[in-house]
């Protein structure tokens, strides 16, 4: 028997390959299939089953592609309605792959149909959790994510994780090793561990929502403090639900290659979102105007979720030459599907056929504090509202981007500002959403905060809104 997890970075992701005696299991796959139909057969393997632990908000499974590239049938637990052939578990039924069996465990909290899936060995012994949004490392997933579906309150659902938690997983010996679905990064939780396994034993040691002294201490410390679930996560819900066009329909569209002519006769008849996936750093010296900044060198599948919302935004690309496939893949995993082709050749093609370009007002942190001495300025640091509340620049503006479309109208266009995040990432981001709807009266500040708590600034006992506070 071999145990793989295949954790994918920037959707803060776990996938879960396993094989036992020429059979195999994938649980809660990604969307792009073709690497695990090359593994099965590289391995030699059959792939009898694939599981899902429930409908997922935050990507979309390759589970429907998967199955029909495999014969292999979907498996859901107890009360999942999918609109396509799947087993409908119930609960504690048992499924057996190779020598080993995989037991379902109905565990409703996070979702109604959601199920933790216990893989039993070779010698009878309970080996592994494969906990799904469930339960988390350091956290248990948010329950109130399912909540207009299932017509209940967060509280409710909180509830029934309480007993899903306490009476079918505590009970698991120590030794049973857990393979979460998401690790720290994802919004499907608020406190995940870094780590993406450990054991049941250490969770139960070390995981705040596991050490509660009732239900009402647990309702209580699993629903404090949850931030608003991004807007795409619905529809991710109802893409798993209903089935998905295939990954390779959606590549082979998106990989269309347009000359600037075309890109720009493609965007006005359709008037699709320009995505600018280059690094902050070479989209401030040039980009196409209206074009909208998220790196693929961050968290970018979450921030298109999160910035774009609409997964049926019709989007151009425009990347660095080779991206392209990149950029298209991990927009396909969070819904974004209608992807017309991208700009071949890149930026600089667009630029030396001498058409419009534009810029952001982009300066150093040394710049930033010979401008601010001796003058009052207005800040806005878009980084999350916790590290803002850990450190920052003393009268600055806590505006984080996820709420950008929220906070926007509050700028007044002829009032000046300075605009930073942890490094520059979002901080772009967020200065080619406010260029893209008509606002340039900010500068922009390259390497955000950590550059900023490196100057004088940050040493000196300057009169002004820069003393940095801790």
């Amino acid at each position: 028997m071999k145990i793989e997890q295949i954790y994918t970075g920037c959707l803060a992701q776990g996938a879960y390959y396993i094989t036992s005696a020429g059979e195999a299991a994938i649980i809660d796959p990604l969307r792009e299939t073709q690497p695990y139909v090359e593994r099965l057969k590289r391995d030699g393997v059959q792939l009898k089953y694939i599981f899902e632990t429930h409908f997922h908000a935050d990507f979309v499974s390759g589970h429907v592609d998967l199955s029909k590239k495999t014969n292999a049938p979907i498996v859901y637990g107890p009360t999942a309605n999918p609109e396509f052939a799947a087993i409908i578990a119930e609960d504690n039924q048992i499924f057996e792959v190779g020598d080993i069996k995989i037991k379902v465990l109905h565990t409703p909290g996070h979702t109604l149909e959601s199920s933790c899936y216990l893989l039993i060995d070779e010698q009878g012994n309970e080996k592994a959790l494969f906990s799904g949004d469930t339960l988390f490392l350091g956290d248990v997933g948010r329950p109130d994510l399912a909540q207009k579906s299932a017509d209940m309150t967060q509280e409710e659902l909180a509830g029934l994780l309480y007993d899903s938690l306490y009476n079918k997983i505590l009970p698991l010996n120590d030794s049973v090793i857990v393979y979460p679905a998401h690790g720290a990064g994802s919004a499907c939780g608020k406190n995940m561990q870094k780590e993406t396994v450990d054991t049941l034993g250490n969770q139960k040691k070390t995981n705040y929502a596991l050490n509660q002294n009732g239900k009402e201490s647990f309702i209580q410390a699993v629903t404090e403090g949850l931030l608003p679930p991004p807007a795409y996560f619905g529809m991710n819900v109802m893409m798993n639900k209903k089935g998905n066009h295939s990954f390779d329909e959606i590549l082979s569209r998106g990989l269309q290659a347009l000359t600037p002519k075309q890109f720009e006769e493609a965007a006005e008849i359709s008037g699709a979102l320009i995505l600018d996936v280059r690094n902050n750093s070479e989209f401030a010296k040039g980009f196409i105007p209206q074009s909208v900044n998220i790196g693929l060198d961050g968290d970018f599948a979450p921030w298109v979720g999160t910035l774009i919302a609409d997964v049926s935004q019709s989007i151009l690309l425009v990347a660095e030459p080779e991206d392209e496939e990149e950029a298209v893949t991990r927009l396909s995993r969070v819904g974004f599907d209608h992807i017309l082709g991208f700009l071949q050749g890149g930026f600089e093609v667009w630029k030396n056929s001498g058409k419009e370009t534009d810029s952001v007002n982009r300066i150093s942190a040394g710049e930033f504090e010979k401008e601010i001495e001796d003058r009052e300025v207005k800040i806005i640091d878009v980084r999350k509202e916790s590290e803002y509340a850990a450190e920052h620049v003393n009268e600055a503006y806590s505006k984080p981007l996820a709420y950008i479309n929220e906070w926007m109208d509050e700028i007044l266009p002829d009032e000046h500002f300075y605009l930073h995040c942890a490094g520059g990432y979002r901080s772009m981001m967020a200065a080619s959403i406010l260029q893209a709807r008509g606002y340039r009266n900010f500068t922009e500040i390259e390497g955000g905060f950590k550059a900023i708590i490196s100057t004088e600034v940050s040493k000196s006992d300057f009169v002004c809104q820069t003393k940095i506070l801790k």
